[in-house]
């Protein structure tokens, strides 16, 4: 299977790595990764798994709470990240509500990130992102 999961509980780690692995190595400071928000309410989760091997890069993370499923994808800006998105799209057969941001333009820090898209989610797709509150805050 395309795509390695990590546990939601280790969101915040995995996007530190992701940090310190695009600061180490992109010094251009481009679109070092993109993190692609998509709601996959009403979908059986083994029709999940199935899209996920199809599209997903082994280089890609996948973190879900529920059907609230978040992709890191590593050295893709918005552009190629709109790709995979519309390839969701087309997998379903259905337009799936989602929302993507990259280090480091939409966010420094895992938590600037995280309440980015906690605000542009709830803003754009009218969804509230609770599951991602305790990452949003800064301790």
């Amino acid at each position: 299977m395309a795509g390695i999961h990590f546990s939601f509980d280790n969101f915040k780690e995995l996007m530190q790595l992701n940090i310190g692995i695009s600061d180490r190595l992109d010094q251009n400071r481009a679109e070092s990764f993109t993190l692609l928000y998509c709601s996959f309410e009403g979908i059986l989760p083994e029709i999940i798994d199935s899209c996920l091997g199809e599209i997903l890069r082994t280089s890609d993370s996948i973190v879900h709470d529920g059907t609230d499923y978040f992709f890191v994808l590593p050295y893709t800006d918005k552009y190629g990240t709109g790709i995979v998105k519309s390839m969701f799209d087309e997998f379903f057969a259905q337009y799936l509500g989602s929302f993507m941001l990259s280090y480091p333009v939409d966010g420094e820090t895992p938590q600037e990130i995280f309440g980015n898209m906690q605000d542009s989610v709830s803003m754009f797709l009218k969804r509230e992102l609770h599951c991602l509150d305790r990452f949003a805050k800064a301790y």
